[in-house]
């Protein structure tokens, strides 16, 4: 099989949380592009359900949308066992659901701080460990978290400290599962973004001063854009990345380089 035929998706099953919109959708895209089956998973069902018909719409290819709150594991177990009663099977997951509040360290309040652990961290767990039940009783699978460049340094001008703690811990949490997991065919990587230029950010009025302070102190002078992540997720999905486990794919411009 041609490197070609192994970046194709056909009759390959995944399911994406937050893949309504943003990054998540951006994703889903490009899996449905290249044959994926896909589960759009969301707390906005309503949202979900339209990325989910404009995608089988434009690449026909089977969709369905599923509301989820992937800090509760039932709701989580629920949604897999939907997928796998879907499609007969779960071949990846993009565990991408996640939320940032800017909160100083000393007047973060502890619920701030649990919703924001509790989504982008336990949320992640739990949405990989369903997976990975489903995918090492079919002895394959692969899956993809998002963690951010913001595991790897302290993002400024902003205090986000939950989030850069919740994002580190996203990183480890993927290389501890691909150690755990490798030899029984289950693949954990994760990608960590930098800044993203999402619709919702590009319109938020409140975050213009801090686009142009990120700007300048990039060197690429610029956001990424939602599909600059898209061939690391199609490779990391299917069978052209089937050595590759336990890595986190940095894709920020070099933003992190200094």
């Amino acid at each position: 099989m041609g490197i070609i035929e192994k970046m194709r998706l056909d009759g390959r099953s995944i399911f994406v949380t937050g893949g309504a919109r943003g990054i998540g959708k951006s994703v889903a895209t490009a899996f449905a592009e290249a044959g994926a089956d896909l589960a759009i998973v969301d707390v906005d069902i309503e949202e979900a359900k339209k990325t989910a018909a404009e995608l089988a719409e434009k690449n026909n290819v089977k969709t369905i949308a599923i509301k989820t709150d992937v800090t509760d594991p039932v709701q989580v177990d629920a949604m897999v066992k939907e997928v796998v009663d879907t499609y007969g099977k779960l071949d990846a997951a993009f565990c991408n659901a996640g939320i940032c509040i800017n909160v100083s360290a000393e007047e973060m309040t502890f619920e701030q701080w649990k919703k924001v652990i509790d989504i982008n961290l336990t949320g992640v767990f739990l949405t990989a460990q369903a997976a990975g039940k489903q995918m090492l009783k079919q002895g394959k699978g692969s899956i993809i978290n998002t963690a951010s460049m913001s595991g790897h340094i302290v993002n400024v001008p902003q205090p986000q400290c939950a989030y850069n703690a919740s994002k580190a811990g996203v990183i480890q949490l993927t290389k501890s599962m691909a150690v755990e997991w490798a030899k029984k065919g289950v693949r954990v990587n994760c990608i960590s973004p930098g800044y993203i230029g999402t619709d919702l950010i590009n319109s938020d009025e409140n975050l213009k001063p801090l686009i142009e302070k990120w700007n300048a102190m990039a060197p690429m002078g610029r956001l990424g854009k939602p599909e600059e992540l898209q061939a690391v997720c199609v490779y990391l999905a299917g069978d052209a990345s089937s050595f590759t486990t336990g890595s986190d794919f940095v894709v920020d411009g070099a933003f992190t380089c200094f």
